[in-house]
């Protein structure tokens, strides 16, 4: 996919006319427009220079994507936010002119408010300062009436030419009767002259500028953040790194790195490549990458990843990908994917402007066509035109929607709940799925102890403080949590020597001379021999979703601790909520399966993924959205790539900057029962817009006729364009008020909840074979087997044991048995 810039937009008949005009290109395939981002994706074989000429035949700028010149801004300058400023001082100089303006329109014309007395003593006079208010205002919002004029050269009308019809048609029928009013005091008739005061509507193409631009503001502030995703995960990666060479550590910039180069990386510090790490041990922490608390053990053989953190010891490292290959790039470039194809979210106004501006010009060119052809006078004629457009007026067109964003969006506020865009606020309440990670969504995020299981003769005290005192010295996160419960027990600890971490195993150290040990149960059961009771308690807590720690003095064995990260109080509830309100819940993990199997069977989701690595979850969520629209719910940069794919993201407050940055929603407190509080207000909003647009039409299709004189005729009912922009500001009080009524929505309430059908997925039962084999010694005959067993397609998991001799195969889709046979027997085992 190519990635374009894309200038000139204002709407979503905008960025439908550019899809249009790029699709019509040969070779284009397929062209996804996203009006947030100002951004464009195209596939295909069309060069870069047909697609750009297509985009300016349509009245638009385009650019590819990293072409750095004056005309095509490099990708970090386009993601800045440069529209708030300028919008803001737009708004800020007109509403400096639409004061004096609206005194004297308002308080002179209509309420004798005192004027000076030049002013006062020459009608004219005051209909001059009008006009050169309103013009002043005009120049400073000009570029309505560019992008509209636009719009109708290219046939494609927009809310911008709606803006320029309504502004335009009250400021050239003012300008008319200012004339006519200065011809009347030549002919000394100053009754005549006063009342065409009257006559003018200056203020009102004022006051719409001014209000539009009130709205494109608020709507401006909320795109800005979007893009910060994007900067965020570019400022991740390192920007050097400590190389190797000759015996001697340089550091170079990052861009010097190439494969095969040797690096080092010191505790605290960030991998600057992806590499295979050659010599040391330590725990790298990928929650970068993976979203996951606890860091990953590392030894020689195991790879590492950019941006990941190296938190104990010293490595020594082969580069193995680098530049736009590692797997921090590779996500970047997936979130940039994503947001270039999401499909831009049509404004209910922007879509109908193409049809009900030139019907409004029709409407108006045939009335004053059918008055004049009826025998009545120019003026007459042209008031009944100018009436139709004053009262077709888009201000409650374009309010329908912002205004009742801009209150849905402070109620959310108030209550932790932050919508970055108009978009996500409108499609939060239309999702059918929710997707939810599991480390820092569902649960906690940080490790803490659950369970003590001391062995015969042993006391919790005890176990307790042995472990403790051996954990003391280990800076891994689950030793973290024994010390965090040893420290609130108030347990007394010991001193020990020889203290030695095996990465991936556990640790040995030496108390009164014995050794004294802790770990996984595969090492401890290397070291002294555990009873089946042992084994049958580290399988129940290893299938709750626990990592059980094993702990002897020397030959004695003193118990279990069990380590998990807790689910979150609300979350059951939350999960609960959402699915009387029809939704399915998913939940997305790169945990393990039986880990994974047992957190969500607990908190009482529909469905759980296991296993699923970053650029896994985003094909998740593609998948998922066949059966709709989905959210996704996460913390983690990992799930960057998921929330930006997802058509509603929604992070979690306290998780990393950059899940926040490419979520739209954010959630500030945390709370997971904050995710149905957030579709509740999406729903009230959407109703809520939907009963302003039927308002904002509603007045449209009966003063449309009024304003035209169609009633004339039957009883006499004529509209001025006075009383039509009267109308008009009688709609957009109207839009105004019922979206104050959203301030009194209970978010927090499930009474009202709509429910809706959920759609279930078809469960589809795992068919699992079990195979006999023999020839497995230890746990590396284990790992043989489940690599070569998981390699095979539609093996989804393999649950090997040495001891019992047994491979447990998870299939998605039928496999021939003699495909799993030989795959063992290759590998130097006899299946039996």
């Amino acid at each position: 996919m190519k990635q374009y810039n894309v200038t000139g937009m204002s709407c979503a008949a905008c960025s439908a006319r550019v899809e249009k005009a790029v699709v019509a290109v040969e070779g284009v395939t397929a062209c996804s427009v996203n009006l947030l981002t100002a951004s464009m994706g195209v596939e295909g074989s069309a060069t870069p220079d047909a697609v750009i000429a297509a985009v300016e035949a349509a009245g638009y700028g385009a650019s590819v994507k990293g072409n750095q010149t004056k005309s095509a801004p490099s990708d970090e300058d386009s993601l800045k936010d440069r529209e708030s400023s300028i919008l803001l001082r737009r708004l800020i100089a007109s509403l400096i002119l639409l004061i004096p303006l609206m005194y004297l329109s308002m308080g002179h014309t209509m309420w004798g408010w005192p004027v000076p007395a030049f002013l006062a003593r020459d009608p004219v006079a005051i209909g001059i300062a009008e006009l050169l208010l309103t013009a002043a205002v005009m120049v400073i919002n000009q570029k309505f009436f560019i992008n509209g004029v636009k719009g109708v050269l290219h046939r494609a009308p927009n809310m911008d030419t709606l803006v320029a019809l309504g502004a335009g048609a009250s400021f050239g029928y003012s300008v008319w009767a200012l004339f006519a009013m200065s011809a009347q005091q030549a002919a000394g008739n100053m009754e005549a002259t006063h009342h065409y005061l009257h006559e003018f509507y200056f203020e009102s193409a004022a006051m719409i500028l001014a209000l539009i631009t009130l709205g494109k503001l608020l709507e401006a502030r909320s795109k800005g953040k979007t893009t910060d995703a994007l900067k965020g995960l570019m400022k991740l990666a390192p920007q050097t790194a400590t190389l190797l060479r000759d015996g001697n550590e340089i550091t170079v910039p990052i861009t010097e790195v190439k494969v095969g180069d040797l690096f080092t990386v010191r505790p605290g510090e960030a991998i600057p490549v992806d590499g295979i790490v050659e010599e040391g041990a330590s725990a790298v922490n990928e929650a970068a990458l993976t979203g996951e608390s606890i860091p990953q053990d590392k030894a020689p053989g195991d790879r590492v990843s950019a941006a990941t953190v190296n938190q104990s010891g010293f490595l020594t490292c082969r580069a193995t990908r680098v530049g736009e290959d590692t797997t921090l790039s590779q996500i970047i470039r997936m979130v940039s994917d994503a947001a270039a194809t999401k499909a831009p979210i049509a404004k209910v106004a922007d879509k109908v402007s193409g049809i009900f501006v030139p019907a409004v010009i029709a409407i108006a060119a045939v009335a004053t066509a059918v008055w004049l052809i009826a025998g009545e006078t120019v003026g007459y004629a042209l008031a009944r035109g100018i009436s139709v457009l004053v009262i077709s007026c888009p201000c409650a067109l374009g309010l329908a929607t912002p205004v009742a964003i801009m209150v849905g969006s402070g109620q959310g506020a108030r209550g932790g709940i932050l919508f970055k865009t108009a978009a996500a606020l409108e499609e939060t309440g239309r999702v059918s799925a929710v997707v939810l990670d599991k480390t820092g969504t569902i649960t906690e995020g940080t490790p803490a102890v659950t369970d003590l299981l001391p062995a015969d003769g042993v006391r919790e005290s005890e176990l307790l403080t042995l472990a403790a005192t051996l954990e003391k010295k280990s800076e891994h996160p689950l030793a973290r949590a024994v010390m965090e419960k040893a420290e609130s027990d108030g347990v007394a600890l010991g001193e020990v020597t020889d203290f030695e971490a095996l990465p991936g195993n556990g640790l040995s150290a030496k108390l009164d001379g014995a050794p004294l040990r802790g770990g996984s149960y595969r090492y401890m059961s290397t070291k002294l021999l555990l009873s089946d009771s042992t084994e049958a308690a580290v399988t129940a807590l290893s299938e709750a979703g626990k990592t059980p720690l094993l702990f002897a003095h020397g030959d004695r064995f003193l118990g279990i601790i069990a380590v998990a990260d807790r689910i979150k109080e609300d979350s059951p509830e939350a999960i609960r909520q959402l699915q009387n309100m029809g939704m399915r819940v998913v939940m997305l993990t790169g945990d393990n399966r039986r880990t994974a199997d047992a957190i969500g069977k607990t908190a009482g989701v529909d469905e759980v993924i296991a296993e699923v690595l970053p650029d896994g979850k985003e094909e998740v969520i593609r998948t998922l959205q066949k059966d709709g629209k989905v959210a996704m719910v996460g913390d983690g940069i990992n799930d960057a790539p998921a929330l930006t794919r997802a058509d509603i993201g929604i992070a979690i407050g306290a998780g990393s900057d950059i899940a926040i940055d490419a979520a739209d929603v954010v959630l500030m407190h945390s709370r997971l029962t904050d995710v149905p509080a957030a579709i509740r207000l999406s729903r009230a909003t959407l109703r809520n817009i939907h009963q302003n647009l039927f308002w904002a039409f509603c007045y449209n299709v009966i003063g449309i006729p009024l304003a035209a004189g169609v009633w004339i005729p039957l009883f006499g009912w004529a509209l001025t364009p006075m009383f039509g922009a009267a109308a008009m500001s009688l709609s957009s009080f109207s839009v105004v008020t019922n979206a104050l009524r959203l301030n009194f929505v209970n978010i927090r309430s499930a009474q009202h909840d709509h429910k809706r059908k959920r759609k279930m997925k078809k469960e589809n039962k795992a068919m699992e074979k079990t195979i006999k084999i023999e020839g497995m010694m230890c746990p590396h005959c284990e790992a043989r087997v489940k690599k070569v067993l998981e390699g095979i397609d539609g093996v989804t998991s393999a649950e090997v044991s040495h001891k019992k001799g047994t491979a447990v195969v998870t299939l998605s889709k039928a496999v021939d048995d003699g495909v799993l046979k030989k795959a063992v027997e290759d590998a130097g085992y006899q299946v039996k």
